[in-house]
């Protein structure tokens, strides 16, 4: 059971995590694309025209089950359009805040809370992605790091701080941003002190690749035993 991914050739992180993510019975083939930070909503935009170069690397010929596109804020940024930039009709497109749109629709959750390791103009985009798919966002925290090298080397208790910075009592879960955060550790300790769902963007990216794939995921998180099939 195979999948593609698309990485920023600055992502430090989302291999990583994949490799904790993905079920035995499941490769990931993966292929990088030219990124230059900082990450402004200008500079992600542009990764829009590289996508299907990078797409035609991923095993040509070869089926896949899903592709994913590891950026939150570029997929944000490039939001409906990115299906065609990637024209790779193999297997469903899947982004980070895409797979926490499932999953949060799965939950029946629409009040979300939104932490982002990005300078507060590349937190907007992600905002609105929600927004105009019908959630409110009713609290929103920016750490102001402009280097998505600088993202990945945030450590758990910066991010526990900042994801209870980002969070409210409206909110009935808290999204964070960016697949270069290190943060599959300190979820479980933040949803059972928080009580509610916490979404990292590798967790929602690759969940959401699984279950469009309907392939169980396991570990110690409340998305992972989320299924819309």
């Amino acid at each position: 059971m195979r999948f593609g991914l698309i990485a920023l050739a600055t992502d430090l992180t989302t291999e990583r995590d994949a490799a904790r993510l993905m079920p035995a019975g499941t490769a990931l083939h993966v292929t990088r694309i030219a990124f230059q930070n900082p990450t402004t909503p200008e500079n992600l935009r542009a990764t829009g025209p590289g996508l299907r170069a990078a797409a035609e690397l991923l095993v040509p010929e070869v089926p896949l089950r899903g592709i994913g596109f590891a950026c939150t804020s570029a997929g944000a940024v490039l939001g409906d359009e990115l299906p065609a930039l990637i024209g790779d009709n193999r297997a469903p497109i899947t982004t980070p805040a895409g797979g926490a749109v499932r999953a949060l629709r799965a939950m029946g959750l629409t009040r979300i809370a939104l932490m982002t390791p990005y300078l507060p103009q590349t937190t907007v985009p992600v905002a609105q992605y929600f927004q105009q798919r019908g959630f409110e966002i009713v609290s929103t925290h920016s750490l102001g790091h402009a280097d998505d090298r600088d993202m990945a080397r945030l450590d758990g208790a910066t991010l526990i701080k900042a994801a209870r910075a980002a969070d409210h009592p409206d909110a009935q879960a808290v999204f964070m941003s960016c697949t270069a955060l290190s943060a599959l550790d300190v979820i479980p300790l933040l949803e059972a002190s928080l009580g509610k769902p916490v979404l990292s963007a590798n967790l929602s990216l690759y969940w959401a690749m699984l279950d469009q794939a309907r392939i169980a995921a396991a570990g110690p998180y409340r998305i992972m035993a989320v299924r819309t099939w």
